[in-house]
């Protein structure tokens, strides 16, 4: 049985162009999940809180499953690790107007982030998965940060075992599917920010 949801699409950046959207989230950042009294605002806590609340766990690792310490580090390296630095480099490079650009934070940010990827090397090195030997939310936190790196054109650096794990990703139907829904999401236009 799949979680029912609704999707809403903001432009961005929605505490400035959806003024509204600060009623429901005071910190008017994206992804942001409402779920009766809960919400929250931090990706991975919400895939975390998805799959241990709706009993997914074809898709996570269970508190006594010897790689649970492993799984909740995936989860949280991908967040606090991976996306922040290709934050900044989204901020400096295409998001802040031209004249508040920093080059020079976008360059150290892009090596950061690619340093940081010395865990993921390793640990595909020889294994499909980053955690028990199967796909979990761990995942798709990790491959959205490597997406999202891709995207910015960091994927070049990737080592081959990163490249090959990210390309297995996006053959996921439910990938496609978010790709989808990304597609729509990309016509609300992006705008930078004056300060």
């Amino acid at each position: 049985m799949g979680i029912k949801f609704k999707l809403h699409n903001l432009p961005f950046p929605p505490r400035v162009l959806s003024r509204d959207y600060l009623a429901l989230n005071p910190l008017g950042t994206v992804p942001f999940l409402r779920d009766g009294a809960t919400t929250l605002t931090e990706s991975s806590a919400m895939l975390l809180y998805l799959a241990e609340k709706y009993d997914q766990h074809d898709f996570s690792v269970t508190r006594d499953h010897p790689e649970y310490g492993h799984y909740l580090n995936w989860l949280f390296h991908s967040d606090a690790t991976l996306t922040f630095p290709l934050t900044v480099v989204l901020r400096y490079s295409q998001f802040e107007a031209e004249a508040r650009r920093i080059p020079q934070a976008v360059d150290d940010y892009k090596i950061w982030f690619l340093a940081r990827l010395k865990r993921v090397n390793q640990r595909l090195e020889h294994h499909d998965y980053l955690v028990a030997d199967k796909f979990t939310i761990a995942d798709i936190a990790v491959g959205y940060a490597l997406f999202l790196a891709e995207r910015l054109g960091l994927d070049r650096e990737f080592k081959p075992q990163t490249r090959a794990y990210l390309e297995m990703l996006k053959q996921r139907d439910a990938f496609k599917r978010s790709v989808d829904i990304g597609k729509e999401v990309a016509a609300y236009q992006i705008h930078p920010v004056e300060p």
